[in-house]
């Protein structure tokens, strides 16, 4: 008859006597050795990266995906490009981060009528040293608002490239360095099409961040309105203390880049990239500079998270920012509506994700 007895699970099966007798050495030897750590330690980053979402809430209602998006590009020494109808808070958010941060802040107004030397800089004739002068431009700073970056013509968007793929300026054979940390935060409307340009694909190419800001919900509608009375004559922008110096964000930037990922997820975002090559719905593909911006906003939200690895999800949350801009939809499929966010979401779903 024993024999037809099922045999007991020996792994989950602990006598009732032992069960009391082994809480009180779990709890005491084992509990801290099972307790995660870091191997990283991020608690001052995230301090900052919360105090930052802190500031910027005092002015902006809502519109929490930009601001986590804007913050990963700062920590992933990235650029963001910001598209939205007018009214949105593209450009105040904007502001909002750079007066958040103790670094050197510059605007620039992109006109059709604005030249190369209105954003590098020119050489000047000094008459007292008979000697040209390099007088540097606005884009000589650590933040820089680009508003309405597609109203400019193709020669003007020329002359971002350098600056914002290798962070230095060449003029008259000579060499500009930018000081650390640097980055460009543009703004564009998708709505007007009069007096604008497209921006080329080497230019958009060179944004780590495409953001698309939505209008807010009606909740955050009431409460824009409800601070705007509030207001009074009292200055937005003011409300915002500047607390977070360029040397440390050029520390978190550098811990950011520490952060750890395993094997398996380097190739699985490597098989995102190549699913854009291969996908009957696009013309253009991702480049590899789109799965090494894949790979250093993962990083940068692992560490807004608090963990030093980055996970699938991380990965995930950077695919579609990272290359809905990058990719081109065959004009076929862009005839039928689709876009190229639902054919990126249509290959996140197909990749295998790792365990």
């Amino acid at each position: 008859m024993e024999d037809n007895k099922e045999p007991q699970d020996q792994g989950s099966y602990i006598p009732n006597e032992d069960i009391t007798a082994s809480v009180p050495v779990i709890s005491e030897e084992i509990k801290n050795e099972l307790q995660f750590q870091n191997r990283l330690d991020l608690t001052e980053l995230q301090y900052s990266v919360n105090k930052i979402k802190e500031e910027i809430g005092k002015v902006i209602v809502g519109q929490k995906n930009m601001i986590d998006m804007l913050i990963a590009s700062l920590l992933a020494k990235g650029h963001s490009l910001i598209e939205g109808v007018p009214g949105v808070a593209k450009t105040i958010t904007a502001k909002l981060i750079a007066k958040s941060l103790s670094v050197g802040f510059s605007r620039i107004q992109f006109t059709p009528d604005l030249m190369p030397s209105d954003i590098l800089g020119t050489s000047i004739f000094n008459l007292k040293t008979s000697e040209f002068e390099f007088k540097k431009g606005p884009i000589f700073s650590n933040m820089v608002l680009i508003d309405e970056i597609n109203r400019a013509p193709a020669k003007t968007q020329a002359a971002l490239f350098e600056v914002m793929e290798e962070q230095q300026i060449t003029i008259d054979g000579n060499k500009f360095m930018l000081e650390s940390p640097f980055m460009v935060l543009a703004t564009q409307n998708p709505i007007e099409q009069e007096g604008t340009y497209r921006l080329p694909e080497a230019q958009l190419d060179r944004f780590l961040f495409k953001i698309d800001v939505e209008y807010p919900n009606l909740d955050e509608e009431i409460e824009i309105i409800s601070r705007e009375h509030q207001l009074k004559e009292r200055v937005k922008i003011e409300e915002i203390t500047s607390f977070l110096t360029a040397a440390q964000i050029s520390n978190y930037q550098k811990l950011v880049t520490q952060i750890l990922v395993e094997e398996h997820l380097l190739k699985y975002i490597a098989e995102l990239i190549i699913a854009t090559r291969n996908n009957p719905f696009l013309y253009l593909g991702a480049s590899p500079r789109a799965s090494i911006a894949i790979l250093k906003a993962s990083k940068a939200f692992a560490a807004m998270s608090g963990r030093d690895f980055v996970t699938p999800e991380d990965i995930k949350r950077a695919a579609i920012p990272v290359l809905h801009h990058r990719v081109i939809v065959t004009p076929e499929r862009e005839m039928e509506g689709v876009s190229s966010k639902q054919v990126i979401t249509q290959i996140i779903e197909t990749v295998e994700i790792p365990r």
